[in-house]
């Protein structure tokens, strides 16, 4: 052993290139050790991004925020975040966070100038970036199976698995009740939609995911199979995010929301997307979404072509066509409709129809009867102009014209559906029909014709949304 020691023994050139390689290492951890971090982005002040032009905003892509329907931008998020550009006077830059938890990160680096994507104002997010005042109050809600019995409540969660996104107000809330002693199991899934949750509790993937009231009432729509019950959260709020440095851009978005809210344009765009989502007919929406597959099949490329030469999106003549005769070709009304788009006779006779139950006939003209009385009323502009020619259609173009020389009386827009959808149904009172010239008025139909119809195509367009590269059938 001696031997082998001393051939291998230290030499003082030996200690000499350790000495120096030790030295070199050394220099080399403290040129590390001196080199400065790199200075935090500089945050962009309002008039910065006012003298640029340009706003970005961060969001996501998905049905609440933002996404793509025959190649045009929308979304509630997206909506918001374009007026308050308008509002601004620059361009929308839309930047899509690469993931849900990515969106902070993104705003600190300087990616974007604000977040607007349904985020809850949370205390632990409230230590990173800086919010709005809430815009949209929403409370968490447990969502099953509508076969599924046994949770309601917040106590049946217990040794039951709950699958939400990772990152999300949810989980933080669901891991709070845990530390409260409730024994739930929770599934966190990598960047999922929750409205891809929602359909997976529907489909019996999962048993329960958890939702904000404004997704999981808007989704039931979709997904008629999934049931919102009880609440696991006290009342939350909605708010667009911002850097905390950027207190310029937070007070100007904190004045937009006040006047949006004042002025009814807060509440047009959140009519957009969510009008009427908390009635619930599970019984009509199943039946919607079944003869989806059995029976308007046979009629889509009829309905598409004749929808695109009048100038129509197909999806809402044939919501229009299902509110009508539920896809029922030899559908007859008491009140002497028929077919498909329920035909009165003086509308067949105008224009030629020889048989009034053919589908094509029926339908070609009940398009050509909608685009006249869309062109008829032309001083309307937009979804108002095409409520009101489909109110029209029910009721009578004589009635349209009589709310709206009610709406005047009243100092309300006669063009705007908002206005006719409240002096509509007066049309039924002798206090305002006396005085009206078409008389009398069912005008509370029209209302609901419209409604159920906004539902109809709502569900159709969700249909054919493009979430990225995904479209959801």
């Amino acid at each position: 052993m001696g031997g082998v020691f001393r051939r291998f023994r230290a030499t003082p050139d030996l200690f000499r290139v350790q000495h120096a390689g030790w030295l070199i290492l050394l220099a080399a951890l403290m040129m590390v050790a001196c080199e400065s971090p790199p200075p935090p982005p500089t945050v962009p002040t309002l008039d910065d991004i006012l003298r640029a032009g340009e706003i970005t905003v961060i969001t996501r892509n998905n049905g609440q925020c933002y996404y793509l329907y025959r190649g045009e931008k929308r979304g509630f998020e997206y909506d918001l975040a374009q007026l308050f550009a308008d509002e601004l006077g620059v361009r929308l830059k839309v930047r899509i966070a690469d993931s849900w938890e990515g969106m902070i990160p993104s705003l600190m680096n300087g990616e974007g100038h604000f977040v607007a994507a349904a985020m809850t104002i949370t205390p632990s997010r409230q230590q990173q970036i800086a919010f709005s005042q809430g815009y949209l109050d929403v409370r968490q809600h447990i969502i099953v199976n509508r076969n599924n019995t046994q949770v309601r409540k917040v106590k049946d969660l217990n040794s039951r698995m709950v699958h939400v996104r990772r990152g999300t107000s949810y989980q933080e809330r669901l891991e709070e009740l845990r530390e409260f002693g409730l024994d739930v199991y929770v599934v966190t899934h990598p960047d999922m939609p929750t409205e891809e949750l929602i359909r997976m509790v529907a489909e019996d993937e999962i048993e329960i995911t958890i939702a904000d009231s404004n997704i999981a009432q808007r989704n039931r729509r979709y997904y008629p199979r999934a049931i919102v019950a009880d609440s696991i959260s006290d009342l939350e709020q909605l708010g667009w995010a911002v850097h905390p440095d950027a207190t310029s851009l937070l007070n100007r978005i904190n004045q937009f929301f006040a006047k949006i809210k004042k002025n009814g344009k807060f509440e047009e765009i959140f009519n957009r997307y969510h009008e009427g989502v908390e009635a619930f007919d599970y019984v009509d929406l199943n039946t919607f979404h079944r003869r989806l597959e059995s029976r308007l099949p046979r009629y889509r490329k009829l309905i598409e072509t004749t929808a695109d030469r009048f100038g129509f999106d197909w999806r809402l003549i044939a919501a229009q066509i299902y509110q009508e005769s539920h896809f029922n070709p030899a559908a007859k009304s008491h009140a002497g409709a028929y077919g498909l788009m329920q035909l009165t006779k003086t509308v067949a006779r105008k224009f030629n129809v020889q048989h009034i139950l053919n589908p094509r006939e029926n339908v070609e003209a009940g398009v050509h009867h909608l685009k006249d009385l869309y062109d008829h009323f032309d001083q309307a502009i937009g979804d108002d102009r095409m409520f009101i020619a489909l109110a029209a259609y029910n009721v009578g173009q004589g009635h349209i014209w009589d709310a709206k020389n009610l709406a005047r009386q009243m100092n309300l827009d006669p063009n705007k559906w908002d206005s006719l959808r409240r002096t509509l149904p007066l049309l039924s009172y002798s206090k305002y029909y006396k005085y009206a010239k078409y008389g009398y008025c069912r005008g509370l139909e029209p209302v609901l014709y419209i409604k159920q119809i906004s539902i109809y195509y709502d569900i159709l367009t969700y249909r054919d949304v493009e979430i990225g590269k995904t479209i959801y059938r």
